[in-house]
């Protein structure tokens, strides 16, 4: 009985070893799993003209969105990034942040008026360029 209790930890040990690796880059940064269909390469693809989906995904766009976590629970339909599906899609952040939540993005991103988004930043504010580039991306999300 013991022998089978220490198996099945190293057994989970190295499953969850594997997959931290797996779904992380070197640098720490988690990055989308493959798709069916795709390269086996774990990059992002550099060409987003060459490739639809996937070529949105490697945008400038999917990177600020995905270093900020911001797709763990939010998609951008707008700009074909796939998300998470907890929070709202952020195609329509831009104009309406204010309207809803009362004041406007930039203020938003500093110090949100819901208590979900309030611990998320809370617990790993954003520079000054990251709300910057997340405001750009939001308004060419807006704009599409």
């Amino acid at each position: 009985m013991k022998m089978n209790g220490l198996i099945f930890l190293l057994a989970f040990v190295v499953a969850f070893a594997g997959g931290y690796f797996f779904f992380t880059k070197s640098d720490g940064n988690e990055i989308q799993s493959v798709s069916e269909g795709s390269s086996s390469t774990t990059e992002p693809t550099e060409s987003a003209e060459d490739e639809n989906v996937e070529g949105d995904q490697a945008s400038a766009e999917f990177e600020i969105f995905s270093q900020n976590s911001c797709l763990t629970c939010h998609a951008v339909d707008s700009l074909n990034i796939e998300g998470g599906t907890t929070g709202p899609d952020l195609s329509g952040a831009y104009e309406g942040v204010e309207g809803k939540h009362g004041v406007d993005l930039d203020t938003f991103l500093q110090k949100p008026t819901t208590a979900v988004m309030s611990g998320v930043i809370e617990n790993d504010p954003l520079s000054d360029e990251e709300r910057k580039e997340i405001i750009e991306a939001l308004k060419k999300a807006y704009e599409n």
